[in-house]
């Protein structure tokens, strides 16, 4: 009881505090306007919403008028109200990391005539830009990096006269870049990457008056025609990003004059010519000319006079002839060199006591090279793979897969004996070795000018830099994950640590970490180069604002909160009686396989799982950001797809079933059970599962260019070609060998279709799905007597009427996988099966070759007709109706390897060895589609095929 009279009066001193307090007053039209924009928001910081708005956090007053909204990492939810264009004395906004802020940006916008900075980095927002966005005549930072604006860059841009940052990379803009962008004259950065703009680079965006630009990023768009010479004008020019283009003709000579360049990539274009001279770009210290089409030539000598070179990539470019030894002892920081796919010979000389001691990395792959001079540093990772050296010398190290250097991390040993619950956010924190809740997120550096990535000093120092410009602890910042992603952007996983010992961030401290993050206030090592930072959603315990006042509402709240107090006090009795009933209860509930029916109710015990993970919910729940829109990839039968980001930084695919989904416990206990038994480059990699609340979740990798079908149709915008195909192919047929002849006991798929193979980035092929898998045991090695279950099209017809499963059948559905990658057609289109269409048209024109050309997809149809009819008769022997006349997956790879030695590629490297593509796709990964019992007649009038009766499942 003394309790609660003291918790009394302290309400009562708190409201006499609230009733006697003196506000600040806010001019009533902005007032208006503030209350307006949270009205659009259905989750804002706590402090909005009280009686003075400039209290509010990240509000700013300047003589009565609202002059700053700085909220960015605030979990703002909803749209930004048309009203945000009435705060006429804003000079600054950053909303930046809400990434469920989104729809329009309002196009009043551009009626903030005092505005200077806009930020809004890793936001939500959609639609076009507003076209009178050169009305911001103040604005010197506008970033709009990573968020979903589609639509034409508005030619008023040009008008920006005072910008230095401009940013809009990481969107999906397209169009032309407008030529008015020549007339600004203080711009420092144009970044407009990993967009989908076309047309060409016009010659008038640079000129010598632009003194200040030093960033000129385009790279990963659809740019075509030539590289303007007017790039060699621009007198202070530090990193020039053309990759990923479909750029074309020769390289400008005058680039040579660009003697501040430090980073120029060119790679994964069309260009053509001899390579110019670039010694002249002493500073350069990056050089990925990589995937062009240049004129045969030796590696040239004047690499040797570029003396900053520590990363040199001339990969698929014509070169040829000898490597001497001088590239590799002229140049003193030299830490990595690539010069796979081209046509060198001789002997590998890296020896002698001017090799760079940094040097760390060398790939020669598919090349002519015959010999190696002994003695190379063990230090060196030499790649071989695919020359005449390799054939004799097997077993060297230079052949073998070479071992990565392992990436910088923050050293942790100290604190080894430190267990963090992870799902909660949980990190240790490196200076007190206790558990914290840090503040996260992936810093992305867009030209880095090193490649060697465990490299000490380099990061320390960064990690300094950022305690030291962010006001935290020494050493209270957590580096990890380091690599470089598809795009060459060397991207690092960061941990920031509150500096004050406590358990977690507040909301003031996190807003003033993100704005000097967004507002580019922290600047990193130069040679780390431009970056940008993506956080993860933060979840506040409590609003932390620094706010002196109390809401009505929290006053209230604390009555009620006495109230239950005094309740709860007089039901402790009860409370305790009832106690343990709860934690048997809670026990019951956690567990993960608690409400998993046993094995005498038909569904099994748990799965026995080797190796997998198993997640709560809230892990989950936290790594999609509660399963939000954005973060949603895909959509089937079984539920939807969410891509989501592991606290270790991991990207992954979680597939989330749903009520009513045609996938139930059993097929998601044997999909469990398999994946985590298999490891193969060529099936989908499975991380874990979630079975809690619930739910039934599989988390696998992330497979980021979408399925097969989806490329086959056009669905993204890569046009995959004869080799690319082929390379296909065998990576799958190498999966289903896996399953069929290395697993252990055997599995047979029982699901392949196009639609169950995913690509990732580099094309490489995996086989996924794994839901309607049948194991194979030593009694069922003939067959597998099996309810009979598939999809239309691929389902082998011999299975679907006798019910026996053997692995021929999932050669008859590799068959039809092999058929659509010929012809990029459904197997039934119109009522027409693509089987029987094609045998038809191959019996009727003698040696098929008339028929089979009609079906063909235009887009291979300049390939050899030779390896094209070979790999289609392979192709209709494996769709042969009697499954024994079908051949094995494993005479299915030897012939398709057997194709690509024909069209003079190599089967041992398939990866390196695919046409590259020029765009950097947008990340697609689409859900299966629903798993199915199959009727008879339905089967029977698509496919062809007549029955006289119904199977009944057994």
């Amino acid at each position: 009881m003394p309790n609660i009279t003291w918790l009394f009066w302290g309400v009562l001193f708190l409201t006499a505090i609230k009733f006697h307090e003196a506000n600040g007053q806010l001019a009533s039209s902005d007032d208006t306007i503030l209350r307006a924009i949270l009205a659009e928001w259905t989750a804002a910081p706590p402090s909005w919403g009280t009686n003075d708005p400039c209290s509010w956090q990240g509000v700013t007053c300047v003589n009565n008028r609202v002059s700053q909204l700085i909220i960015p990492s605030m979990g703002i939810e909803g749209s930004l109200s048309a009203d945000i264009g009435r705060l006429t004395e804003l000079t600054a906004i950053d909303m930046s990391y809400n990434p469920r802020l989104g729809g329009i940006l309002p196009p009043t916008i551009v009626d903030l005539r005092n505005l200077t900075k806009l930020l809004l980095i890793g936001c939500s927002f959609s639609g076009i830009l507003p076209d009178k966005l050169g009305n911001l005549k103040s604005i010197t930072y506008l970033d709009l990096n990573t968020n979903k604006f589609i639509g034409s860059i508005p030619t008023s841009v040009g008008d920006l006269a005072d910008i230095y940052w401009l940013d809009m990379s990481n969107n999906e803009l397209d169009g032309p870049i407008p030529k008015t962008l020549g007339k600004l004259l203080k711009a420092g950065h144009f970044h407009f990457n990993n967009n989908n703009l076309s047309g060409i680079i016009p010659p008038e965006i640079f000129n010598e008056n632009m003194s200040a630009i030093i960033h000129v990023l385009f790279e990963s768009n659809n740019l075509n025609g030539s590289i303007p010479d007017t790039l060699g004008l621009l007198p202070s020019i530090t990193a020039l990003r053309l990759d990923r283009n479909q750029l074309t003709g020769p390289i400008p000579s005058n680039i040579s004059n660009l003697t501040t360049l430090i980073e120029i990539n060119l790679g994964y274009n069309n260009l053509s010519g001899m390579i110019p001279d670039l010694s002249a770009l002493k500073s350069v210290s990056n050089m990925d000319l990589s995937n062009n089409s240049f004129d045969l030539s030796d590696v040239p000598d004047w690499l040797n006079e570029m003396t900053s070179l520590n990363t040199l990539k001339l990969n698929s470019v014509n070169l040829q002839g000898p490597l001497s030894n001088t590239l590799f002892s002229s140049l003193q920081q030299l830490e990595k060199v690539i010069l796979s796919n081209n046509k060198l010979n001789g002997t590998l000389d890296i020896t002698g006591s001017t090799i760079s001691e940094d040097l760390n990395k060398v790939n020669l792959e598919n090349n002519d090279i015959s010999s190696v001079t002994p003695d190379i540093r063990e230090k060196i990772s030499i790649s071989l793979a695919g020359n005449p050296y390799c054939n004799t010398s097997t077993n060297s190290r230079y052949c073998l897969t070479a071992e990565q250097v392992k990436p910088y991390s923050t050293n942790l040993s100290r604190c080894s004996d430190v267990n963090c619950n992870e799902g909660d956010g949980e990190g240790i924190n490196p200076v007190t070795c206790s558990c914290s809740i840090p503040y996260m997120g992936t810093m992305f550096f867009r030209a880095p000018s090193f490649s060697y990535l465990g490299d000490t000093e380099k990061f320390l120092t960064l990690e300094k830099e950022l305690w030291t410009v962010l006001n935290l602890q020494a050493n209270s910042v957590y580096l990890s994950d380091i690599k470089f992603n598809e795009n060459d952007y060397l991207t690092v996983h960061v941990s920031l640590f509150n500096p004050d010992g406590t358990m977690a961030f507040n909301r003031s401290q996190i807003s003033d970490i993100s704005f000097k993050l967004s507002n580019q206030t922290f600047k990193p090592p130069d040679v780390f180069g431009t970056f940008y930072f993506i956080p993860e959603t933060y979840n506040f315990a409590e609003d932390s604002s620094g706010n002196s006042q109390l809401s009505t509402g929290i006053v209230a709240a604390i009555v009620i909160v006495c109230v239950i107090l005094f309740i709860l006090i007089l039901g402790l009795g009860f409370y305790a009686w009832n106690q343990k009933k709860s934690a048997e209860r809670a026990k019951f509930q956690n567990s993960p396989f608690a409400s998993w029916a046993p094995a005498s109710q038909g569904t099994g015990a748990a799965p026995q799982i080797k190796g997998a993970r198993w997640f709560s919910f809230s892990e989950i729940d936290k790594c999609t950001n509660k399963f939000s829109d954005s973060n949603e990839i895909g959509v089937g039968g079984y539920g939807k797809v969410y891509k989501g980001i592991l606290p270790s930084g991991q990207v992954v695919a979680i597939k989330r079933s749903q009520k009513g989904s045609s996938q139930g416990e059993l097929e998601f206990k044997t999909e469990i059970e398999l994946l985590s038994r298999i490891h193969h480059r060529n099936l989908v990699g499975f991380v874990g599962f979630c079975f809690d609340r619930g739910e039934q979740m599989l988390i696998y990798e992330f497979v980021s260019h979408g399925t097969l079908r989806e490329n086959l149709a056009g669905k993204t915008k890569t046009s995959l070609d004869w080799t690319q195909r082929l390379y296909i192919a065998l990576d799958s047929a190498r999966g289903l060998s896996y399953l069929h002849d290395l697993a252990d006991p055997p599995i047979i798929h029982r699901d392949i279709k196009s639609a169950n193979i995913l690509l990732d980035d580099n094309l490489t092929a995996k086989v996924a799905d794994f839901g309607l898998s049948k194991i194979v045991t030593d009694s069922e090695k003939s067959y597998v007597s099996t309810q009979v279950k598939g999809t239309l099209g691929y389902l082998d017809p011999e299975y679907y009427s006798t019910q026996q499963l053997t692995d021929r059948s999932d050669v008859y559905s590799f068959g039809v996988v092999m058929l659509e990658l010929l012809s990029s057609k459904l197997p039934i289109e119109k009522g027409r099966y693509i089987v029987r269409e094609i045998r038809q048209a191959m019996r009727e024109n003698g040696n098929g070759e008339l028929g089979f050309l009609d079906f063909l997809d235009p887009i291979i149809r300049n390939a050899n007709i030779i390896n094209l009819k070979r790999f289609a008769e392979l192709a209709m022997q494996c769709v042969e109706e009697e499954a024994m006349n079908r051949p094995r997956m494993n005479h299915i790879v030897k012939e398709i390897e057997s194709i690509l030695q024909n069209e003079g590629l190599s089967p041992t490297s398939a990866t390196s060895s695919q046409t590259s593509f020029t765009k950097r796709q947008r990340n697609v990964y689409s859900d299966q589609l629903p798993l199915k019992n199959v009727n008879s007649d339905e089967f029977a009038n698509s496919a062809g095929y007549r029955f006289s009766d119904k199977i009944e499942p057994m």
